[in-house]
């Protein structure tokens, strides 16, 4: 069925940053003295929301998880504002979706780290509604952010209007929890972790765009 919408996430999906991400985690946990490997990051904290991922590493009761947060995002605003991260044959996806449907973000990051790459890649205004991570009480794997951008969207949509396209297990949970198709995308995690997903891709293009909005 042709999707009225589509929903995507941010880090890993529209944003190819993962591992830009996973080193900018590396250096603030060593600097609070819990060194992270790269096996680590993937295995465990990739595709939770930052406030999360915090508390995962450093303690559910770590003091500063507001300010290892900002230093995060401090970080990467440094690294990726540019918007190189988002690859042209990704903007010319979300460009044709946007002339063809509804189109939202719903991400663990948050909205000051998320708004200036999508305006330096020229996406903003094709992006109606952007759901980051201080717009919910709970990250993905719950299904909050993604319940939260359906009744953002044209008034109010139905989950089976619209897909998501996730990159790690725990949006995958999250996307399936509220109800919604979800399409995994390749790069981030192996593809057996992404089983839970109705389909899995390799690329975000114009192609599958045209497929899912029929």
């Amino acid at each position: 069925m042709a999707a009225r919408a589509v929903i995507f996430d941010f880090n890993g999906t529209l944003s190819d940053d993962e591992p830009i991400l996973c080193e900018i985690f590396r250096e603030v946990f060593a600097e609070h003295g819990k060194p992270l490997s790269q096996q680590e990051y993937y295995d465990e904290l990739a595709g939770l929301s930052d406030p999360e991922i915090v508390r995962t590493w450093l303690g559910r009761d770590h003091p500063a998880v507001d300010e290892v947060v900002e230093r995060r995002i401090s970080l990467y605003r440094e690294r990726v504002a540019d918007g190189s991260s988002i690859h042209e044959p990704v903007r010319e996806a979300v460009r044709y979706a946007a002339a063809h449907a509804h189109v939202a973000v719903v991400s663990g990051a948050a909205r000051p780290e998320i708004e200036p790459v999508l305006r330096a890649a020229g996406l903003f205004d094709s992006v109606e509604a952007i759901v980051a991570a201080e717009d919910v009480a709970d990250g993905k794997p719950h299904p909050a952010g993604y319940l939260r951008a359906l009744a953002l969207l044209d008034g109010g949509l139905a989950a089976e209007d619209v897909v998501v396209i996730e990159d790690t297990e725990a949006g995958v949970a999250s996307a399936k929890a509220a109800g919604i198709r979800c399409i995994a995308l390749l790069g981030t995690l192996a593809p057996e972790r992404l089983a839970q997903a109705d389909e899995i891709v390799s690329a975000i293009d114009v192609a599958l765009m045209q497929r899912l909005l029929g």
